[in-house]
């Protein structure tokens, strides 16, 4: 739960190198992450390239924290492994939030970067990075050492919770 209640999302960070390590910590949670029929579409792609994150913020306009990521990873859904057409999004955003969380756990620091359902930046992001017809990117995850911590919120809001009905 410390982690979950501690999470933010970071948009600066150190510059400090996240290890080889800590990356294939973050994968191994993403791909942990529960998945509709146990699918499992993800894919992922990650960027060390400061050309390739340059690029991406030409065109994703929240993507400010590329400037500061050592690096950022592509989630993608492949759809041709999903039994029920859609589900990609859902399993991989289960993956993303697997991966923030050990981000979070791991001390470094992360944000999601919203890419589906924007057809411009979707294409865009498919072209940069020359995925597959059947590839398709959720979201870019900037990931480094903080350069700051935000104090930890509580989002409960018991109005939004509903027994049985509306």
């Amino acid at each position: 739960m410390k982690e979950i209640f501690s999470r933010r999302s970071n948009r600066k960070f150190t510059g400090e190198p996240v290890s080889d390590a800590h990356l294939e910590k973050l994968l191994r949670a993403a791909m942990n992450a529960p998945s509709a029929c146990n699918e499992q579409p993800w894919e992922f792609v990650v960027i060390k390239d400061r050309d390739i994150m340059k690029q991406i913020r030409t065109y994703q306009r929240f993507s400010a924290p590329l400037d500061t990521a050592d690096l950022a990873i592509v989630v993608c859904g492949d759809t041709k492994r999903q039994q029920f057409d859609g589900f990609w999004v859902q399993d991989c955003s289960a993956a993303t939030q697997n991966l923030l969380l050990e981000a979070e756990y791991l001390g470094l620091g992360a944000v999601w970067m919203g890419l589906h359902p924007i057809k411009r930046w979707t294409d865009k992001t498919k072209e940069l990075l020359n995925l597959p017809d059947q590839v398709m990117p959720l979201g870019v995850i900037a990931v480094g050492h903080p350069a700051m911590r935000a104090e930890p919120v509580d989002r409960y809001q018991p109005d939004r919770v509903h027994f049985d009905k509306w």
